[in-house]
């Protein structure tokens, strides 16, 4: 039996077992490390504590029928860029798409280091070459890919699942554990007033920016054997499974720690092994860390390679990254994205390449929910295999949350914000000149 092709030869054979690793795996990843201790700093109250992780899970799952909505709609891959340029026109599909491509980048070269800092804690001999060990990492994962989808895809399912099991196991014995004696720690206060307001506001933002990356199927609405149906159960599925991890990771870890050991802990799941295991503590978290960076990594490479191709074939990239090799993987947008990301990790730059960008995740959504708007007024018979629920309430409120979180980061880190702004306006000049060149293309053809 032939395997069915898109119309650009990606191959369609990806079902919900994907879509759910592909959510899972590409959220999962170092955030779930820092995150509890700064909540816990902002709001050193057990209750408020596992709350703000519960509404905080509320918010992305409002957005996500919106998305889901679009993936089901527009089954191209590519991601946020899809849907920003269907909507709102070139321009803006552009400038999504290159900030988007550039920040998976960047998160990939990030996470890299991150993996080849713990190898480095589990294996003295390999202490010293963190670099190496990234750009290792990096290239054993694209070599991979280049083999086709298919491996991907299995990687993908096979490293999500025992991420998800190593997490479960962790909860299972931190419930049956005794808790942690308490210790002396420096007593942080409870804010009040607008400082509570304050507090609760930093909090939500953590936990959203935790949660970020549960639309992770859209960047393979095309290769998806049934993308009205898997698209919306991989996003609202991944979704409620990740929001159910967090939840009970973080009870938990109120369950072993008081809230105030926990407050201002950059490794608090680190601190809880160590209260069970004692100083084997430390190797169980490393190693589940690895596991679940991992399975990021591979899923940021699957993406970010769908992004340039996508803008490809639009001749908003250059040509070549349109290009599909047997295996259904698009092998030179790929080659190019790993080269970058080898790129940032070589020479140190992946932080401040994600920080910068950080501005752009916020602006995804905010122009993705107003697509929806956009959308649904200019092409109302349009088919919608799948229409988000509660619209356009849903919608718009999903929206005014997504931009208060704009504002928020723009605030929060001023500079970066500044350097974003002065990307984007870099970014015009670029765009002319793929215009350009793809109106001389036309005119020959």
């Amino acid at each position: 039996m032939e395997t069915k092709r898109s119309e650009h030869g990606l191959l369609r054979i990806l079902g919900l077992a994907f879509g759910l690793a592909v959510t899972v795996g590409n959220t999962i990843g170092a955030g779930i490390l820092r995150t509890p201790g700064d909540i816990a700093g902002y709001l050193p109250s057990a209750t408020l504590f596992l709350g703000i992780w519960i509404i905080g899970g509320l918010f992305p799952l409002i957005a996500a029928p919106s998305f889901a909505e679009l993936g089901a709609m527009l089954p191209r891959s590519g991601g946020h860029y899809v849907f920003t340029r269907q909507a709102l026109g070139e321009y803006p599909g552009f400038v999504i798409g290159w900030t988007d491509w550039l920040s998976n980048c960047g998160s990939t070269s990030a996470v890299a280091i991150v993996i080849g800092e713990y190898f480095g804690l589990l294996v003295p001999a390999a202490q010293g070459h963190t670099t190496m060990i990234a750009l290792s990492i990096v290239v054993v994962l694209a070599l991979s890919q280049w083999a086709g989808i298919r491996v991907g895809s299995r990687f993908q399912q096979i490293s999500t699942f025992l991420k998800a099991l190593a997490f479960m196991a962790f909860v299972v014995v931190c419930f049956t554990a005794k808790p942690a004696a308490q210790v002396a720690t420096t007593n942080v206060a409870m804010p009040s007033g607008i400082k509570l307001f304050a507090a609760v506001i930093l909090s939500i933002q953590a936990v959203i920016f935790a949660y970020d990356g549960w639309a992770g199927i859209i960047y393979f609405s095309e290769e998806t054997t049934k993308p009205d149906h898997d698209i919306p159960r991989s996003i609202l599925g991944g979704l409620a499974s990740i929001i159910l991890i967090y939840v009970l990771l973080n009870a938990a870890l109120i369950h072993i720690l008081p809230i105030g050991q926990i407050a201002g802990d950059k490794l608090a799941l680190g601190t809880a092994a160590k209260a069970i295991w004692g100083a084997h503590g430390d190797t169980v978290i490393q190693i589940i860390m690895i596991v679940s960076m991992m399975s990021a990594i591979n899923a940021y490479l699957l993406m970010m390679c769908r992004i340039p191709f996508a803008m490809s074939r639009d001749g908003l990239f250059p040509k070549s990254a349109s290009r599909v090799n047997a295996g259904g993987t698009p092998d030179v947008a790929l080659l190019v994205s790993t080269v970058v990301a080898l790129a940032f990790i070589a020479t140190g730059t992946f932080n401040q390449v994600v920080a910068v960008l950080a501005f752009f995740f916020a602006l995804n959504y905010v122009l993705g929910l107003i697509s929806v708007f956009v959308l649904r007024k200019r092409e109302p018979d349009r088919q919608r295999p799948y229409r988000a629920w509660g619209y356009p309430w849903t919608t718009g409120f999903a929206l005014c949350v997504y931009v208060a979180f704009l504002v928020g980061a723009v605030a929060s880190d001023l500079r970066n914000s500044v350097y974003s702004l002065v990307i984007l306006g870099c970014s015009y000049p670029t765009f002319v000149l793929f215009e350009n060149v793809k109106r001389k293309q036309a005119t020959r053809a």
